[in-house]
């Protein structure tokens, strides 16, 4: 069997909050074709990703789908000299996770039987509200008695004011502006208080309340609101304090405050994780299957930390590909903690895929069905691709 080609689906849809997925197809000569995904933030990012991929096929058209090992090394050295990090390691990712669906569809087993079994029968979750709901005080303990009634026993949320927010042209403020200077106002610093304690007050004591700073904070601005946090709403943990850059930043708020910090979603393979786990940086690592390298990476950074029991909670902002091939890792992990899903109705993927999600409970339940378990819908990927020059 020989790789024919990687073929990128950039779609718009209504089941991303940012407008847009962009899932990848590797193809072979045996009619036999799988399927990986990149999470992304940004128009100009989900183009530039599909330019590289096309000139990535070139590269290992021709090569044996079955050596997954080889192939990740011969894309990601293609990107040395122009720094192998961020979106060479996103079109690795995507690949990566297509091949070990190929791979499981030949073999005819899930991808975590490849892996080395299961050491667990589901997958236990945290998941988020709809903040677009977060109007009122009643639209807010309405959304969160529903998330705990779903049986989900985890929930995560960004209570700073650019959270959702757009700009003039209806643009994601992240998006448009990015980082700015830092800082939060003392109101809106009050407000996230004011959320986060309605939030913990409604949710009860046993339900686990996480916290997504989105590395948007200086120093001394993390240190204040997460204090300001634990002290409003016994959360359990305080996630991306500041940008990833530096590590001394992360290190000087790790020393500051009591909450556990989790740490992971923008590091890009091992190499990112190392000096987080030997400097004990976090008390969670969350590696985004989709950007940090894919399954084979995502396995090699779980080990990292079981070596340092730290547990493992892989993050998802995209769609369902993310979903399942983290959890197929997860499958096989035993320092798992936890599973993000962005949304706790996963019926948003339905028209995407070839069979729901389930995610009753609060856990997700992996067929048996080969590779990664699911198919994508083609026809829906056809008649909502988008063109661009």
């Amino acid at each position: 069997m020989k790789i024919t080609g990687v073929k990128p689906w950039l779609i718009k849809t209504a089941a991303s909050y940012w407008g847009e997925f962009l899932f990848v197809e590797v193809t072979t000569d045996a009619g036999i074709s799988g399927w990986g995904e990149i999470t992304t933030t940004t128009y100009i990012a989900n183009r530039a990703l599909c330019v590289m991929l096309r000139q990535i096929s070139k590269i290992i058209e021709g090569d044996d789908p079955a050596q997954i090992e080889r192939i990740w090394h011969k894309v990601f050295r293609n990107f040395t000299y122009m720094g192998s990090r961020g979106a060479a390691v996103e079109c690795v990712s995507a690949i990566d996770i297509a091949l070990w669906d190929i791979r499981g569809k030949v073999l005819g087993q899930p991808i975590y039987e490849l892996l080395g079994g299961p050491v667990r029968e589901d997958i236990l979750l945290y998941t988020h509200p709809d903040q677009r709901k977060f109007t009122s005080k009643e639209g807010v303990v309405q959304e969160i008695r529903d998330i705990i009634a779903s049986g989900h026993t985890a929930l995560k949320f960004d209570p700073f004011a650019q959270q959702g927010a757009l700009d003039k042209n209806g643009i994601a403020r992240e998006q448009s502006e990015g980082y700015l200077d830092g800082s939060m106002t003392r109101k809106d610093e009050r407000e996230a208080a004011e959320l986060t304690a309605l939030i913990r007050e409604t949710a009860g004591p046993d339900i686990e309340v996480l916290i997504d700073a989105h590395g948007r904070f200086d120093v001394p601005t993390a240190i204040r609101l997460c204090r300001s946090l634990e002290e409003a709403g016994d959360i359990d943990w305080f996630e991306e304090p500041v940008p990833p850059e530096s590590i001394n930043a992360l290190k000087q708020v790790r020393e500051k405050v009591s909450a556990p910090i989790s740490w992971g979603e923008r590091g890009h393979t091992k190499w990112d994780f190392v000096p987080i786990l030997e400097n004990n940086l976090a008390d969670y690592i969350m590696p985004d299957v989709t950007w940090t390298g894919g399954i084979t990476e995502l396995k090699k950074i779980s080990a990292l930390c079981e070596a340092y029991y730290i547990p493992v909670s892989p993050h998802d902002a995209a769609g369902p590909i993310n979903v399942v091939a983290g959890a197929q890792v997860m499958m096989t992990v035993p320092n798992f903690y936890r599973l993000e899903t962005s949304e706790w109705n996963l019926g948003k993927y339905d028209h995407l895929i070839d069979k729901p999600l389930d995610n009753s409970n609060g856990t997700l339940k992996l067929n048996r069905a080969p590779g990664l378990g699911i198919e994508m819908n083609r026809d829906y990927l056809a008649d909502n691709l988008i063109q661009f020059d």
